[in-house]
Parts: structure tokens; C-alpha cells; sequence
């Protein structure tokens, strides 16, 4: 299973074990020799990213299906965040920034000396542009950024919101790409163009491009002095774990991110390989939960949701799905560890491992859920039966469908697990054609809790069955209690109100639980280090460091080194 970015900043999994023969012949065209007659170190200063599917030539970085690199090598934000442990956002094209006492005008300095790779320099006016530009376009605009920019000299810019919006500051800061208004200002329909010719500020920039791959180049004028070192990236499509695992091992990928069964003893046969395990999301179990919504099944019955948690034995799926390298989630849906000073409740921290079939038979005796003769529930002469959608080739997670359809017989649930086309999959769980979901989530603009709590749960970020919830709460779920904590929360910078409010949330989502949440997913990431040095390791995780994370593979390719 391989881990691609961009959409809904979702691991995507790309598929298919059937393409796995083909993808390795292609990489043996594409690449040169084996991992055990790789030569010493990198004269050409260049290495292969294993990659997804290129379905079209999209370098647009407001679209959700632009290509890997888009965001962080091609365009960059203001700041960073590192989502490998708690820090401070770094600067990029940013160098300061301050609010006004009303929390309602945000003013950004930009940093000098920075040109675009058409040589044109980047000013404010850029910065005023782009904010403008997803204000005034609601397609572009799914998180409701509410604020007009300009730019009051060449370095700075004044955002100005409608409201007090302190929480806006990552979104804006480190989760935007900025572009050129010389060249966007001319484009009509910024949501369908598929920007072919791309122009960044990145430490790349496109050099060639076909169906079967594509290669970035060295911006020679990129704003960093020394940076990039690596001359050019070539991202090749890698369909499948296994494909994957045998072009790492040939030496012909240097950087994947896909999870590989026995890793460790992956990398003991392979001198030239290592990897890292970065994990920051949790896989949950999307419910499409409110019926008010326009939601069907007796997946909107909130016992039956419960029962699923307390009949799962997530020891046994994280040995048999996870692979020995899942971690312990939270009910909350934050990190255990990384954010246990945002848990309230230190009760709620983590997930419990073993099953518990009685309080979940309680449950859905108590719900009017009865046992037929097959031994599965019905209620008003509807069976307890419900499906679950999951990616074709998303190995890990066809794995808990199955065993979890064993666990939840047990106290009288029938799990018809489904595969289908990632495509499929998507524009189901967003206009809410489904019943159950297998997904994960955990990334946002920072981690602060805020943000997966935002897009999740808020009610303004859902939509009725058969619209479009891209903003993210594909649920459907809605509660004014936890609206209300959401509202206070982006009002403030004080931590300890953020948590108390944090709190109010918490107890809802444990309780009426519209993700349900199984493990920390793994994050494997796997490097060959004979063609460039200076990956991030476990000592230093300076990135979160998975090949399709936007914004963190720009960090990657601008700090690695050729391998001397």
C-alpha cells in the first residue's frame, strides 16, 4: 500500500497487485542498475520519488488532485509546520507576523530577495493576490476563509477578517501555497486549470514531463542560498506495497512511503536501505451519523455506533492490519504522547485494546436491538446489517473489513465489507452515499486540536446527503454544544480555554462517537541512502517525512545531499 497527499490531506493508498509486475518492469526501464551494483555516491546529483497515479498533467495548487510535488517543491506557504512533534512554525516566504489587538487584522512581513522561477520577483502583491483570489472564489475557499488582503509596501501584507479569527493563523500562514498574480490574474477558471507550466518559489521547478514520469529540475534561483544541492527529482508511478518493496530493494526508487509487511527485515538484506515511522493519524471508521442530514441505515443510531467501538478487539487488528507498527489511538481522535496536554480527560487518553462484547450486547438490547434466529439484530423489521467502503488495494484496511466483520458477529452486527475505485470511494464519503468508512484523520494546518476538530465536526463544515462536504465533516454530524466550544476556541490564543473547550467536545465525541476510531496508523517511510544523504531519521524527524506530504517534501529535497 503506497501513501499519496493531496486530497483532503488523506493517506491515499495506491492499488493493485495485478499492476505490481507491471510497475516493476517499467521501473527497470526507467532506472538504472540494482541496489548491489549501484556505484559510489551521486555524480548526477539526482534521485527517484516513488509517486502516484499521474492521471493528468496538474501542477494547480488549489486543486485537491494536483500532482505529488505541487505543494512545498514547486509552491511554498508563509510558514511550516513540522507535524512530527509539537514546534513552532518555521518561516518561508514569511518572516514575521503580529495581530492587531481585535484579533481581526493580521499583518504579514515577507522575506526579501525572493523571485519566482521565471525570474519575476515575488512581492506582497502576490501574497494580497492569492488571499484574495480564495475569498472571491468559494470552489477554492472550502474552509471558509473569511478575509480581504493588500499589500501596504513590496514585504508586506494586511490580512483583514470579518471577525476575531486568531485561529485562521495556520490555515493562513503554513496551509496556503501562494502564487504569482502575474500569471494567475490571467487565468479564468483558477478551479478546473490544470496549470501545466508551473510557477513557484520552490526549490524546484518542472523540467519534462510524460504519461510515465515526470522530472523536476534545481531552481537555480531559489531564495535559500546553497539549496537545493540535488540537481533533480524523478517521480515515478509505483502501483502497489509490492512494487514498491522491489523497486526499493533494485535501487530503483530512493524515497517511498508505503507500508511493507516485515519491513525490518527489508532493510537487514539491504545495506543501502532505511526507513523511519512517523505516525501522526488515526484510522477511523467514518459514519455517515445524522439522519437530519439525509443519512440512512442503523449506522445513524448512535447504540449501534457505540457497540461497534466496544466490540472491537483492536489488539487483534493492529497484529493482523497493522502489521506490529500500528499505535495506540485516542477516542478523542488526537495522538497519544504528541498531544496528551490537549486530552482532558486522562480516561479518555487511549483507546481500549480488547473487545467488550457484554456492555456492547447491553447496549443494543437497550436500543431495542433483538437477535434473530442468524444470530444478527433487527429493529422494527430492519436488520442490523451495515457496509463498509474501502479502497481496492488498500491492503491494511480490506484486512480490518474482514476481521472486523468476525468481531462484530459476535454481538449480532452483519459488516458486508465493499471495495471500490478510490474515485468512487471519495465522492461517496463526501456527498454522503454510505454507511460506513474507512479513512483516517489527524492532519490539519497545525496540531492544534482545533483543526481536525473544525473540519470533522463543525456544522458549517457538512453538508445535506448529496452535497458536496469537502470542508471536510463527511459525518454529517452536528451538535450545537460542540459548535458553540469551536466558535470560543478560535476566538482565543489561551491555551487553557482552548483545552476546557476542547473538553466540552471530547465528551460529546466519546460518547456519540461519528468516527469511530481503530489505531494510530504507521507511517512508513523508506529512504536509499547510496544516492543522497542528510534523510530525516528517528534521532531527527526535521519533517514529517512521507514522499506525497505537502509542504514537508520541499523541506526533504532542500536539506538531502548527494551521496559523495
Amino acid at each position: 500500500m503506497l501513501r499519496n497527499p493531496m486530497n483532503r490531506t488523506r493517506t491515499r493508498r495506491l492499488v493493485g497487485l495485478a499492476a505490481a509486475a507491471t510497475a516493476s518492469v517499467m521501473l527497470a526501464a526507467c532506472s538504472g542498475a540494482a541496489a548491489g551494483d549501484q556505484p559510489a555516491g551521486n555524480k548526477d546529483a539526482s534521485i527517484t520519488v516513488a509517486a502516484g497515479d499521474i492521471t493528468a498533467k496538474n501542477f494547480n495548487p488549489f486543486s485537491a488532485t494536483a500532482l505529488q510535488p505541487t505543494l512545498g517543491v514547486i509552491y511554498e506557504p508563509l510558514y511550516w509546520y513540522n507535524f512530527a512533534k509539537q514546534s513552532d512554525p518555521t518561516p518561508i516566504l514569511a518572516t514575521g507576523y503580529s495581530w492587531n489587538a481585535a484579533g481581526t487584522e493580521l499583518t504579514i512581513k515577507l522575506r526579501h530577495g525572493v523571485k519566482w522561477n521565471d525570474g519575476q520577483p515575488f512581492t506582497a502583491k502576490d501574497v494580497a493576490f492569492t488571499f484574495n483570489l480564495v475569498a472571491t472564489t468559494p470552489a477554492l475557499n472550502p474552509s471558509g476563509l473569511a478575509a480581504t488582503a493588500k499589500a501596504t509596501a513590496d514585504d508586506t501584507a494586511v490580512l483583514t477578517f470579518k471577525s476575531k479569527s486568531l485561529m485562521q493563523e495556520p490555515a493562513v500562514l503554513a496551509n496556503q501555497a501562494i502564487v504569482p498574480e502575474h500569471i494567475w490574474k490571467d487565468i479564468k477558471d483558477p478551479t478546473t486549470n490544470l496549470n501545466e507550466n508551473p510557477v513557484g518559489t520552490g526549490p524546484f521547478k518542472l523540467k519534462s514531463f510524460t504519461p510515465q514520469s515526470y522530472v523536476l529540475t534545481k531552481n537555480d534561483q531559489y531564495w535559500e542560498a546553497g539549496k537545493p544541492t540535488i540537481k533533480e527529482v524523478r517521480y515515478l508511478p509505483v502501483q502497489s506495497a509490492d512494487a514498491a518493496s522491489a523497486a526499493l530493494v533494485a535501487g530503483k526508487v530512493d524515497w517511498a512511503s508505503a507500508y511493507l509487511p516485515g519491513i525490518d527485515n527489508i532493510m537487514k538484506s539491504n545495506k543501502n536501505l532505511t526507513y523511519i515511522n512517523t505516525p501522526a493519524m488515526t484510522t477511523v471508521i467514518v459514519t455517515c451519523a445524522n439522519s437530519g442530514l439525509g443519512c440512512t441505515g442503523p449506522q445513524t443510531d448512535p447504540a449501534v455506533r457505540k457497540a461497534i467501538y466496544l466490540a472491537m478487539n483492536r489488539e487483534q487488528l493492529a497484529k493482523l492490519a497493522g502489521g506490529g507498527v500500528a499505535g495506540v489511538g485516542s477516542p478523542t481522535l488526537l495522538l497519544p504522547g504528541r498531544d496528551d496536554d490537549w486530552i482532558a480527560d486522562a480516561g479518555s487518553a487511549k483507546l481500549p485494546q480488547s473487545a467488550d462484547a457484554d456492555q456492547a450486547n447491553k447496549l443494543l438490547d437497550a436500543a431495542g436491538w433483538t437477535k434473530g434466529s442468524d444470530g444478527v439484530r433487527t429493529k422494527a423489521g430492519k436488520r442490523l446489517s451495515l457496509t463498509v467502503q474501502t479502497v481496492t488495494g488498500w491492503s491494511d484496511y480490506i484486512l480490518i473489513n474482514d476481521t472486523l466483520k468476525q468481531q462484530l458477529a459476535a454481538v449480532g452486527i452483519e459488516l458486508k465489507p465493499s471495495q471500490v475505485s478510490w474515485n468512487e470511494w471519495n465522492a461517496a464519503q463526501t456527498n454522503g452515499k454510505f454507511q460506513l468508512s474507512l479513512d483516517s484523520v489527524g492532519l490539519g494546518a497545525s496540531t492544534n486540536p482545533y483543526f481536525t476538530y473544525n473540519s470533522k465536526l463543525a456544522t458549517a463544515n457538512t453538508a445535506p446527503v448529496g452535497k458536496s462536504a469537502s470542508a471536510g465533516n463527511q459525518s454529517r454530524f452536528s451538535n450545537p454544544t460542540v459548535d458553540a466550544a469551536l466558535t470560543t476556541a478560535a476566538g482565543t490564543t489561551d491555551k487553557a480555554v482552548q483545552k476546557a473547550e476542547y473538553g466540552k467536545i471530547q465528551t460529546v465525541i466519546t460518547d456519540q462517537l461519528p468516527y469511530i476510531p481503530v489505531y494510530v496508523n504507521s507511517m512508513l517511510t523508506e529512504f536509499n541512502t547510496s544516492r543522497a544523504n542528510g534523510w530525516p531519521t528517528k534521532d531527527n524527524p526535521y519533517v514529517l517525512p512521507a514522499a506525497w506530504k505537502a509542504w514537508d517534501a520541499g523541506i526533504v529535497l532542500k536539506t538531502i545531499t548527494p551521496a559523495g
